[in-house]
């Protein structure tokens, strides 16, 4: 039997359609400004026993869709599990959140810590900053690996963060000294929430910002950990969902 998988975030969805033990499609959108609807049209034509959704927009959308809800942190505990059995920390930055996530050596979360109040720490941050210093996202990590000096970036507020980068630019640094600056606060923030959580070695890196090498570099020399981070980071959670429907599936007898 075939299950569904929907993780709608606030910048992305990403749906994983999973059938005899290993996902048969998957694919990744933009949330856009009428989420529901492009979930509708992820979903057309598309065949499926039970539907599970998560997500930032999941309250929104699964009652349209005749789908299930279940939390982020779930979703994203089943889903690493699946890509790792030995994991024991799951990183998640997506655009508008970021978790830290501890597992026990059988999975079930023990501890976790969620990020959903401020931009401080998320894809969205870096998003105003890499539009701050006039450069594309997906070139943002590479702008700052290229850095040959280090300046200070004080704040994670993104409105005080964005004064200092002005200053900054103001004072002629370069560009690629901004951009490690923005990186090593956003990865400090981040080990914050791994050190209060309690690090357990095996950790995967999910969500779209998985996909920034200066990002997840930080985050490993400074956790003194290797990363393993997915061929699609930004499709753990909606794997983590397809795999429950499916548990869900055989428990009530479909």
């Amino acid at each position: 039997m075939t299950s569904a998988g929907l993780d709608v975030g606030s910048r992305t969805i990403s749906l994983v359609l999973f059938d005899r033990g290993e996902v048969a499609d998957s694919v990744v959108v933009d949330a856009g400004v009428r989420p529901l609807a492009r979930c509708q049209r992820l979903l057309e034509g598309k065949s499926y026993q039970r539907l599970v959704v998560t997500g930032y927009g999941r309250h929104l959308v699964a009652p349209s869709l005749g789908g299930e809800v279940i939390s982020e942190i779930s979703a994203f505990a089943v889903g690493a599990r699946h890509l790792c059995p030995e994991v024991g920390t799951v990183i998640d930055i997506g655009g508008q959140d970021s978790k830290v996530i501890r597992l026990s050596g059988t999975g079930a979360v023990e501890r976790f810590e969620m990020n959903d109040r401020c931009a401080a720490g998320t894809g969205r941050f870096l998003e105003v900053m890499a539009r701050t210093l006039e450069v594309g996202i997906e070139a943002f990590g590479g702008l700052a690996l290229s850095a040959s000096k280090e300046v200070q970036v004080n704040s994670l507020c993104t409105v005080f963060a964005e004064s200092e980068v002005i200053s900054l630019i103001a004072r002629g640094e370069e560009a690629g000294a901004i951009a490690l600056a923005l990186h090593q606060a956003v990865a400090k923030r981040i080990i914050g929430m791994v050190h209060r959580v309690g690090l357990r070695e095996g950790v995967i890196f999910a969500g779209g910002v998985a996909r920034n090498r200066c990002l997840g570099r930080l985050l490993s020399d400074r956790l003194g950990v290797t990363l393993t981070i997915p061929d699609e980071p930004q499709t753990v959670g909606a794997l983590g969902a397809a795999l429950l429907a499916a548990k869900f599936h055989k428990d009530f007898g479909g």
